[in-house]
């Protein structure tokens, strides 16, 4: 009997942990969004005054909406002038330049469509030899960089368990990086669960993995 009612617990926890927290993420983010927009509001806008009644996740779809309207705008040249000249007068305050062009380089590397960082995912003996990670290829190294080394190096960042979005950027040898099939968001599965959500081998039987020279093109952009 211990052992069954042990076996049905764990069995009610792998089901109810994954429901549970993803409602609590849900509604954290539904709150945090209608405090931070429909709050901000006049108060005769405000949906208790419009309808009588609170109306949870109006906030997530104003910030999908504004989302939208600011892509809009800066996708015409008008607008895109606009942002180049607030641009232009952010980058003239000392501390606020520097938040703000990290945070756009950041933006640009993951988010932008014509970019190539974090579209690959690599196995990296680090932080030793013998020891293996798994990182993403933001670029290949340039400049200064890429000029003192003995070989030919690539960006790749290596993220932290279970968080990672902290973690460290390495030069690694072009040749030391074994290119793996799992996509990104099966790595970050990967990270963020110690190792235990591990994705499918799709090269099973296929050639073993050995060194990519050659992978990765020598104008800096990661295919």
């Amino acid at each position: 009997m211990r052992k069954k009612l042990r076996r049905y617990f764990f069995a009610g926890l792998l089901v109810m942990v994954p429901g549970g927290l993803t409602i609590v993420v849900v509604r954290w983010i539904v709150s945090l969004m209608d405090g931070l927009l429909v709050r901000k509001l006049p108060y005769r806008w405000q949906p208790e005054q419009l309808f009588g009644f609170p109306v949870p996740g109006l906030g997530l779809v104003l910030t999908f909406l504004l989302i939208l309207l600011a892509g809009i705008l800066v996708t015409n040249y008008f607008g895109h002038k606009l942002v180049q000249a607030s641009e232009k007068l952010v980058c003239r305050i000392p501390l606020v330049k520097g938040i703000y062009t990290l945070f756009k380089q950041v933006a640009d590397t993951v988010l932008s469509s014509d970019r190539q960082g974090f579209r690959k995912v690599v196995l990296i003996e680090y932080p030793r030899r013998g020891i293996w990670s798994i990182g993403f290829v933001t670029g290949v190294s340039e400049g200064e960089l890429q000029r003192i080394t003995e070989r030919r190096v690539i960006n790749v960042f290596v993220p932290t368990t279970p968080n990672p979005t902290s973690g460290y950027y390495v030069l690694i040898p072009e040749e030391d990086a074994r290119v793996l099939a799992m996509s990104v968001e099966e790595a970050f599965k990967l990270i963020v669960s110690g190792g235990m959500v591990t994705p499918p081998d799709r090269f099973r039987g296929g050639p073993a993995a050995g060194s990519n020279a050659g992978t990765f093109p020598p104008n800096g952009e990661v295919p």
